[in-house]
């Protein structure tokens, strides 16, 4: 089989979350500005809000992944999820309590948790083995690319129409425009891969047995992955550490932006990376890069650390968001894959919310090196047992 890297559907599902993200960074980071200033709620309610929509981003992803592979239709899903997203949006431009907030964002994101899984698992049956860390790396760039186009929209749409709640309500009317056309986009020119003539044969196996299918090797990296989570804390806490040593907020967000566009830039380098030297190398090497990102945390002092530091983060981030599911991918065939990255996501998303509210208790007790120091200790740990990791393909 040739190389399918950059394959019809990969670069079709690369282009449907560019769009995507347009769509949500153009509405998600002001939606906070909106809630406080326009509706009048507390940091509490935001904290809550926030929560509930990261949890529901990745918690269901098992099931849906399952699903996905008991039906073998993996398109409809991604359909679905990226048309709940969609409609939910337009929900924004008339919401008028922030009850109807936490509504429209879970459910949302309940979008994204339908979606992810099936649209992985078509990527990986739509490039080979040998292309794959690069396939994943060229759709987290289109994604990412989104991330940078999005905020940059938003600033110049309430430049215009004013930071007020007619602004606000313009930036999300406008978002949903990115947002029908990746549903368009998918409908058009996103098919479903082809089966061979033994996986349409296949006996669909139940979820449980499904899951002790993938086997010890899978369930190894599983245990590293939810390890090095229990140190992977909130993006937005570099964020408050970068406030707290005086970086004012119009520097940040242009780090922000500048964090994003070496985030794109790297992944497709880090996957192709992946491609030639093994997965396993490079993912220790990103748990090690993001120690090293800790430690620079702590003793950071100065707007070009700051900017440097989120540099060598999106590197990182490059590598973790689409090496890992590239390695989950080789580990498991065709009719497995859909449950394997659900439960990868599923996993690693429940280890997120303990290691937030534990770094941000160790930080507020006992201070920043303590906080920063034990997250980078973990990220070494885990990057050591990567080391260690062996796979070999699971059968099914």
């Amino acid at each position: 089989m040739g190389n399918k890297a950059f394959g019809s559907n990969v670069v079709a599902l690369g282009f449907v979350s560019f769009l995507t993200d347009v769509s949500s960074e153009m509405v998600f980071p002001i939606l906070p500005l909106f809630l406080s200033t326009v509706l009048g709620v507390g940091k509490e309610v935001i904290g809550l809000i926030e929560g509930v929509s990261d949890s529901m981003a990745s918690l269901l992803d098992i099931f849906f992944g399952y699903w996905s592979d008991l039906r073998g239709r993996r398109k409809d899903f991604v359909v679905a999820g990226y048309g709940l997203s969609a409609v939910l949006k337009a929900g924004l431009v008339f919401a008028t309590i922030w009850q109807q907030i936490l509504l429209i964002r879970g459910l949302e994101r309940l979008g994204k948790s339908i979606r992810t899984s099936p649209r992985d698992a078509i990527i990986a049956a739509s490039s080979d083995e040998k292309g794959r860390g690069a396939a994943f790396g060229l759709h987290r760039a289109m994604d990412t690319a989104g991330a940078v186009v999005g905020p940059l929209v938003a600033m110049a749409i309430l430049s215009m129409f004013g930071e007020a709640e007619s602004g606000y309500r313009t930036v999300f009317l406008f978002g949903l425009i990115p947002a029908a056309l990746a549903v368009l986009a998918i409908l058009f020119f996103v098919r479903e891969p082809k089966k061979t003539p033994d996986e349409g044969k296949e006996k669909r196996l139940p979820f449980w047995q499904s899951l002790r299918l993938l086997g010890p090797d899978y369930k190894g990296f599983l245990l590293i992955s939810c390890l090095f989570s229990l140190a992977y804390f909130s993006f937005a806490l570099l964020i408050v550490r970068a406030n707290d040593i005086g970086i004012a907020a119009h520097d940040i967000m242009l780090i922000y932006v500048m964090y994003n566009v070496v985030y794109a830039l790297a992944s497709v380098p880090v996957g192709a990376l992946s491609d030639r030297i093994g997965r396993r190398h490079v993912i220790a090497a990103s748990f090690m890069l993001y120690a090293l990102v800790c430690v620079g945390f702590i003793f950071v002092s100065d707007f070009w650390q700051v900017a440097a530091l989120f540099a060598v983060y999106g590197i990182f981030v490059a590598a973790d968001e689409s090496v890992n599911k590239a390695y989950i991918s080789d580990m498991v065939g065709e009719r497995s894959r859909g449950i394997a990255l659900g439960a990868y996501n599923s996993a690693v998303g429940a280890a997120y919310l303990p290691s937030n509210v534990v770094f941000g208790a160790v930080w507020a007790i006992f201070g920043t090196v303590a906080a920063f120091g034990a997250a980078a200790v973990v990220a070494v740990l885990a990057g050591l047992a990567m080391l260690t990791h062996r796979t070999q393909k699971i059968s099914g």
